[in-house]
């Protein structure tokens, strides 16, 4: 059986965690000469299949220089433990917001387990394993990492999550993006290219610096953009526009309930959000029918309407304060 893996760009492969289903979640391995890095890694089932993709390259969990999470959400640093646990000479790269979760993971499990619930959180997840806080490194904003003479740049970017980081790599003048980039489904290429949309995800959306996060990537003139969720994608200065109305769209639907923080306000958002999803799908000419988008998009649309009701209490708190 082979590893669901390819090569994207120059030394950098595109690993498909098989979080959900295909072509919903990836993590990247950036090889330069024998030296490796990971930028993130997806969930402990993950692990093997990373571990896999090393060896059919013809290397081991030794030559692993950096295991780099963009952020700490689950499908994204779910596999930190358990991959820094085999890779025993690498550093773990994270967010200095970040890094506390990966060294006790508590909170992270915790707060899966109430979003997940108990079963979807083993099923999916698995467990999360701690990382020494020795072989942690805190990635301060422009952080620079040598693998094998192929500078990795570090930088913070709020917005999806207030500890996310993307990472730029000058040999390709590709970002990795984490979230930050948003979300673009392969199923949803048209002639048009690909569909953008803003994952606003438990628990830190914050569109004002999203949009300050954007103008900051693409202050590098980057030629390509590779997105957890899901692949490359090029010429992000013809697509960065789409996303920044995506993301005033999603505040817009929050916005929109504001002051009717009844029980079913979450019902309701989850709601505006796959109907707004479907919409700009058909806008943009994807073929699809309505239940295939309705199942393409339905981990998003959930996952959407829960971190836009967080964010609306979040509001409601600041301004009782006031």
């Amino acid at each position: 059986m082979s590893l669901p893996y390819h090569e994207i760009a120059d030394g950098i492969y595109c690993i498909d965690t098989g979080l959900y289903r295909h072509g919903l979640a990836a993590c990247y391995l950036v090889r330069e000469g024998d030296r490796l890095a990971f930028v993130d890694n997806g969930t402990a089932r993950t692990v093997p299949t990373l571990l896999g993709v090393i060896a059919e390259l013809g290397l081991t969990p030794g030559h692993v220089d950096y295991v780099i999470p963009t952020h700490v959400h689950l499908d994204h640093a779910g596999g930190s433990g358990a991959l820094m646990a085999a890779c025993r000479q690498a550093r773990l790269v994270v967010h200095p917001k970040g890094a506390p979760h990966l060294i006790d993971p508590s909170k992270l499990t915790a707060g899966a387990i109430a979003v997940y619930g108990e079963d979807g959180f083993a099923r999916d997840f698995e467990r999360l394993e701690p990382v020494p806080a020795e072989r942690i490194t805190t990635a301060e904003d422009g952080l620079e990492l040598d693998l094998g003479g192929r500078p990795l740049t570090f930088i913070d970017t709020p917005g999806h999550a207030n500890h996310h980081g993307c990472v730029f790599d000058a040999k390709t003048r590709g970002f990795f993006t984490g979230d930050t980039f948003g979300i673009s489904y392969r199923e949803c290429d048209t002639e048009r290219g690909p569909l953008l949309f803003a994952p606003t995800t438990p628990v830190a959306f914050d569109p004002e610096r999203w949009l300050e996060s954007l103008d900051r990537l693409m202050s590098f003139e980057p030629q390509a953009m590779y997105l957890t969720h899901y692949g490359r994608v090029d010429r992000p200065a013809e697509l960065v526009d789409e996303l920044r109305q995506g993301i005033r769209d999603m505040a817009a639907l929050a916005l929109a309930e504001e002051g009717r923080a009844d029980d079913e306000r979450e019902t309701r958002l989850e709601c505006a959000v796959g109907d707004y999803l479907i919409g700009r799908a058909r806008v943009h000419g994807v073929a699809l029918d309505g239940a295939e988008l309705a199942r393409l998009f339905g981990v998003d649309t959930r996952l959407n309407a829960q971190g836009l009701e967080v964010w609306l209490r979040r509001r409601a708190k600041r301004a009782a304060q006031a």
